[in-house]
């Protein structure tokens, strides 16, 4: 993997919450759905495309936020994609989801209305939750 730095477009749509074994995690700044991103730190753009240690790295940390999401903030699915098409680098998308939520049950792109953001509070809780349950080193 390589030094990683986070395309335009994801740094002013999301918080940047900190670093995992494989890449950075970024938090929506939409605060309706817990919606994360994991960025590896990579140059290649498809997840499948990684050497077999290192999609399980990514997947390990894709795993780990999924678990975050459904046990600390109750959502009971998570849905997952890398999608690629309008940003380039590789991320993905590990979002929360819940039957009556903002958008369900269509899918959150191009369904999510505009809602607030998150209070400092909730980013420091959350931040500090993840780095005592999967190491996520905060920025």
């Amino acid at each position: 993997m390589h030094e990683l730095v986070i395309h335009p477009q994801l740094q002013s749509d999301c918080h940047i919450l900190g670093t995992l074994a494989s890449g950075s995690l970024l938090l929506s700044r939409n605060a309706l759905l817990p919606w994360f991103i994991l960025v590896p730190a990579t140059a290649l753009t498809d997840v499948l495309d990684l050497a077999v240690t290192d999609r399980q790295r990514v997947m390990d940390d894709c795993a780990a936020v999924s678990a975050f999401i459904k046990q600390e903030l109750a959502y009971p699915k998570v849905n997952f994609a890398g999608l690629g098409n309008v940003v380039p680098q590789m991320h993905l998308h590990i979002v929360g989801r819940k039957e009556g939520d903002d958008c369900w049950p269509q899918p959150i792109w191009g369904n999510l209305p505009a809602g607030p953001g998150y209070d400092e509070d909730t980013l420091e809780r959350w931040g500090s939750v993840m780095a005592d349950q999967f190491g996520l080193e905060r920025e």
